[in-house]
Formats: C-alpha cells, sequence, structure tokens
C-alpha cells in the first residue's frame, strides 16, 4: 500500500493518543505562498497546544504521506497550485504514475481511515452546487462522508453552495450531522444558515459519545461535526451572499466548471471582500482545529 505514516502519528495511533488529520489543499490551492505554509503549521501547533498529534496528508511522488513534516509542508506551499487537487477518482492515477497530488476531503479521510485516524479537522466540506438539478454538479466529499469511517469537523459546507440541498444529500446517505454549540448549520463565512442540523452537541464528551455509539454499531460513514465561526470572526450573511451571487455570476460568464468551480469562486470572494473571507476562512479552521482536537481527546479518554 502507497502509504508512509509518520513515526510520531503511527505511535500516537498505536497508543490510542488523538490523532488529527488535515488537508492538503488548503496549502496548494487555498492561499499564496507563504501564507500558506505559515497557515497548516499554526493549525498543526493549535492541534498540538490542546494535546492533539496533527497529521496534514498530501502525496508526495505518488505515496501517500499520513503525517507530512514540516519541510514537505514548504515544499507543498512553495509548488503551490501546480499540485492537482485530487478527489477520490484521481487517487489511484496519481499514485500509480508517482505524481504530487493535493487532498480533498474525500481523499484525506480515505488516506486517513487507511492510517487508523478517525478526526479530521478542515474548513469546510464540498456539497450540493448551486443549480446542481441541472449540472449535476455534487461534491465527491458527501459520498465519502457516506461510506468512509472518519469523523470531520467544520465551518459547515461552504458557503457557495447549495445548503439546503446539502444537507437533503447528507440526510439520505445517513450521515450525522451535529451542531457544536449550535442548533442551526453554520454557513462557513457566517454563523447562520437558518437551517436545522440533526443534533445539538455542546461539550467534547457529548460529541464523543455520538461518534463512539456509530462505531459500535457498525455503522459505516462519516459523522458530520459543524462548528460555528467566532462571533468576532463572523461575516454578515446577506452581505457575503451579494459577493457570493456576483461570484457565480462571473463563473458562469466564464464557463467555469467542475472542480475548477471551487478555487475560482473562494479567489473571486476573496478579492470581492478585500480579503476579509480569507481571514475569516483562517481563522475559522484555527476554531475548528481546536474543537477537533478537544473531542478527539474526549473520544480517547472514555
Amino acid at each position: 500500500m502507497n502509504i508512509k505514516i509518520n513515526p510520531e502519528v503511527q505511535e500516537a495511533i498505536k497508543e490510542g493518543r488523538p490523532v488529527v488529520a488535515l488537508e492538503s489543499t488548503i496549502i496548494s490551492h487555498g492561499m499564496p505562498y507563504p501564507q500558506n505554509v505559515e497557515t497548516a503549521l499554526q493549525v498543526e501547533k493549535i492541534v498540538r497546544e490542546h494535546g492533539g498529534i496533527p497529521a496534514t496528508i498530501g502525496i508526495i511522488d505518488g505515496i501517500g504521506i499520513v503525517g507530512m513534516t514540516s519541510d514537505e509542508i514548504e515544499a507543498f506551499g512553495k509548488k503551490g497550485q501546480e499540485i492537482p487537487k485530487v478527489s477520490r477518482r484521481d487517487l489511484a492515477t496519481i499514485m500509480a504514475t508517482g505524481s504530487w497530488g493535493a487532498t480533498t476531503v474525500a481523499t484525506t479521510m480515505i488516506l486517513a481511515n487507511l492510517a487508523g485516524v478517525e478526526f479530521f479537522v478542515t474548513g469546510g466540506i464540498g456539497g450540493v452546487h448551486r443549480g446542481a438539478e441541472l449540472t449535476f454538479d455534487v461534491s465527491a466529499d458527501l459520498e465519502e462522508l457516506a461510506r468512509t469511517n472518519v469523523t470531520v469537523i467544520c465551518a459547515g459546507a461552504k458557503a457557495i453552495l447549495d445548503l439546503p440541498k446539502t444537507l437533503e444529500v447528507l440526510e439520505t446517505k445517513g450521515v450525522p450531522v451535529l451542531g457544536y454549540g449550535t442548533d442551526e448549520l453554520p454557513a462557513f463565512y457566517s454563523r447562520e444558515s437558518g437551517l436545522k442540523v440533526d443534533s445539538r452537541v455542546d461539550t467534547p464528551e457529548e460529541a464523543a459519545a455520538i461518534i463512539k455509539m456509530k462505531r459500535e454499531l457498525g455503522l459505516d460513514g462519516g459523522v458530520l461535526i459543524t462548528n460555528p465561526i467566532s462571533k468576532e470572526e463572523s461575516l454578515p450573511a446577506d452581505e457575503i451572499n451579494v459577493v457570493i451571487e456576483s461570484a457565480l455570476l462571473e463563473m458562469e460568464m466564464l464557463g467555469i466548471k467542475g472542480k475548477d468551480c471551487t478555487p475560482f469562486l473562494l479567489a473571486k470572494i476573496a478579492d470581492l471582500t478585500g480579503g476579509d473571507s480569507l481571514a475569516a476562512n483562517i481563522k475559522l479552521v484555527f476554531n475548528n482545529a481546536a474543537v477537533g482536537t478537544e473531542i478527539a481527546k474526549a473520544y480517547f479518554a472514555q
């Protein structure tokens, strides 16, 4: 199996200590160098400060790395967007050809699960794109959540998506959507969406108990824990929605489709908000790392 597990990560898994997986698409496609590397290393630092072991996941020369070193993260950051985003359909090809690949939510879940890592922290998951009833554009992240036994801590689905339809698909796939300290699905940049989550949890222990019960029952698939951005960093929903609509219109005019949609939209929104959306994105990932690690600790303490 073309997977290399960092010795520190491997030891923590064997000893039943909390390991937290992190994706690499945010490094290569999320922001420019050196901010991407600084952000990735800061997220790892937050995981450690909360008592966890970080495991940033990426593909280097066809090998899935579970627990990238700081030098490997630096190399990822410098290569940036020349590293392709890799989802489930691309994984075998990238590995077989000895290429580099930046893991999305779906492939981070796959490699984390193969390594025996239960918890994964990210910014926001992919979901059902707006207009999917015509384009059938639905992220592979949702299918992965349906089949792969990894708990994902995020700030909801990306706000550029059709959130009601995303929740409908998650329900169909049997994926529990928990709100951490909230009854509403967070809308990534904003705390509220007006959409109800399946259940609310207010402590790491409550979340851990649900995850553990799902595993004991043999119910395959992920658990989605949605953690809202802080009030201080939250962007007003009505303002960000106007920006999103403008970005979507430009994307349609340019004929951008498929896996190029999300990177274009996030970059355009960052431009239109004068960088406020990118700053919010970074802060919410930091917040998710702290909460996700606390939940992982509670899980292994039970």
